[in-house]
C-alpha cells in the first residue's frame, strides 16, 4: 500500500489532518490537569459533594453546550466556531491558575469543561462534510484514536507534576501547560483547517429551534438515544470517584503516577481496536459493535469493586479501554441519520438530550458513594445492563451505504 492509498484508507484528508493536530495539542494540555481535578478539589478543602458537583457539571454543561455548539458550527462554519470554543477553554484555565480555591475550580470548569462538548458537533460536522459516508466511521475512529494519545500521555505527565510539586501546585502548573498548548492549538487550527464552503443559497442551514430538529429525529436514532442514556448512567455514576477509589480507598492504594499508568493502559487498548473495528463497521452491520461496546461499559464498575491492587486495577482498565470498541461506530451512525444540512445541529441535539438526563446520574453518584462505594459501582452496572438489553432488543442497523 503506497502513501496515497494509506492516507485514503485512514481518511486523512487535509482538513482532517488539521483537525487531528488540534485534538492532540488541546487534548494533551487538558488531560494533564483535568484528570486529577477530584484530588485537587479535595486538597483545596472541597469534599465528596464538590467532586460530585464537578462531575455533574461536566455532564450538565456537556448537555447544555452541545446544542449551541452544533448551532454555532452550522451558523459560523467549523473554523470560526473552533476559534470561539478554544478561547472559552483558555479563559477557564486562567481562572484555575490565578485563584487557588475549589469554588474557583468549579467556576473555571464552566468554561474549560465546555471545550469537548461544544466543539464535538463541529468536529463531527467537519468529518461528515469532508468524507463520503462509507469513510465516516474511519474518520470518526481516527479522531477517537488520536484523541486517546493525549488521554494516555497527559495523565502520566500530570501525575509526575503532582509527584514533584504536590497536589495543589502540581495541578496548577499542569493548567499552565494546558493554557500554553491551547494557545498553540488555536494558531494551528486556523492555519491548517480549510475554510468552509459557501452555503447553498447564501443561508447558514442552521436551526436554532431544538423542537424543530427533534421532529427530524427518526425512531432508530431515538432508540439508540435511550440505550445510550442508560449506558452513560453506568459510566457517570462512578466516573469521578474512580481516582478516589484507586488512590484513597482500596487496601493497596496506587500513586498518582500509577493511576496515570492505568489511564495509559486504558487508552492503548482503545487505540488498538479503533482502526480494525472501523474497517469492519464501514463494511458490515453496526449493531454488533455498538452492543459489545455497551457490554464493556457494564462490566467495568463491577470489576472495579473487586480490584484492590494495581494489578487488578490494570485488568479492570483493560476492560475500560475496550468500552471504546464501537464508540466511533455509534457517532458515525448519528451523523449518517442526521439531515444533510444540519448534521452538527442534530449531533448537538442528541448530546443535549442525552447529557441533560445523564447529569442526574453524575450528581446522584456522590450520594451513592457516601453510602457505600460498592452501592455506587453496582447501581452503575445495573444501569449498563438495562441499556445493553434495550439496544439488543430495540436497536437497528443503519442500511448499508453505497460506495459511490
Amino acid at each position: 500500500m503506497n502513501k496515497r492509498s494509506l492516507m485514503e484508507f485512514l481518511a486523512l484528508r487535509k482538513s482532517m489532518v488539521g483537525l487531528l493536530t488540534m485534538v492532540i495539542l488541546v487534548g494533551m494540555g487538558e488531560k494533564m490537569a483535568e484528570r486529577f481535578l477530584p484530588i485537587y478539589l479535595v486538597a483545596l478543602g472541597g469534599g465528596a459533594l464538590s467532586v460530585g458537583l464537578l462531575n455533574g457539571l461536566d455532564n450538565l454543561l456537556s448537555a447544555l453546550y452541545s446544542f449551541p455548539g452544533g448551532y454555532l458550527s452550522d451558523r459560523l462554519g467549523t473554523k470560526r466556531a473552533l476559534l470561539v470554543f478554544n478561547v472559552l477553554a483558555m479563559a477557564g484555565f486562567l481562572v484555575v491558575i490565578l485563584i487557588p480555591s475549589w469554588k474557583a475550580v468549579i467556576l473555571g470548569s464552566v468554561l474549560f469543561l465546555s471545550w469537548t462538548a461544544i466543539s464535538l458537533p463541529a468536529t463531527m460536522g467537519l468529518v461528515a462534510r469532508v468524507l463520503p459516508s462509507n469513510k465516516r466511521t474511519m474518520g470518526v475512529s481516527m479522531h477517537s484514536l488520536v484523541r486517546r494519545i493525549p488521554m494516555a500521555l497527559g495523565p502520566l505527565v500530570g501525575g509526575a507534576f503532582i509527584g514533584l510539586f504536590g497536589e495543589v501546585w502540581g495541578v496548577r502548573l499542569a493548567f499552565v501547560a494546558a493554557l500554553l498548548m491551547a494557545g498553540v492549538a488555536l494558531v494551528a487550527q486556523q492555519r491548517l483547517i480549510e475554510d468552509d464552503p459557501p452555503k447553498k443559497g447564501g443561508t447558514s442551514g442552521a436551526e436554532k429551534n431544538p423542537l424543530r430538529l427533534y421532529a427530524l429525529m427518526g425512531p432508530d436514532l431515538k432508540n439508540l438515544l435511550v440505550a445510550d442514556i442508560l449506558v452513560r448512567f453506568c459510566e457517570q455514576i462512578p466516573y469521578a470517584f474512580v481516582v478516589l477509589w484507586a488512590m484513597k480507598e482500596i487496601s493497596s492504594p496506587v500513586s498518582a503516577f500509577q493511576f496515570g499508568l492505568l489511564t495509559t493502559v486504558e487508552m492503548i487498548v482503545a487505540m488498538l481496536v479503533y482502526i480494525p473495528v472501523a474497517a469492519m463497521a464501514d463494511r458490515m452491520g453496526k449493531k454488533p459493535f455498538v452492543a459489545l461496546t455497551f457490554v464493556f461499559f457494564t462490566l467495568f464498575p463491577a470489576m472495579l469493586y473487586f480490584s484492590r491492587s494495581f494489578g487488578a486495577l490494570a485488568a479492570a482498565f483493560v476492560v475500560r479501554g475496550l468500552k471504546e470498541f464501537g464508540e466511533p461506530t455509534r457517532k458515525a451512525l448519528i451523523m449518517d441519520l442526521a439531515p444533510e444540512e444540519r448534521k452538527a445541529g442534530m449531533f448537538g441535539l442528541y448530546y443535549l438530550l442525552r447529557d441533560t438526563v445523564v447529569s442526574v446520574a453524575a450528581f446522584g453518584g456522590a450520594f451513592l458513594w457516601m453510602i457505600s462505594p460498592g452501592l455506587n459501582f453496582f447501581v452503575a452496572s445495573a444501569c449498563g445492563l438495562a441499556g445493553t438489553v434495550w439496544f439488543i432488543l430495540k436497536g437497528r442497523d443503519l442500511p448499508r451505504a453505497s460506495d459511490s
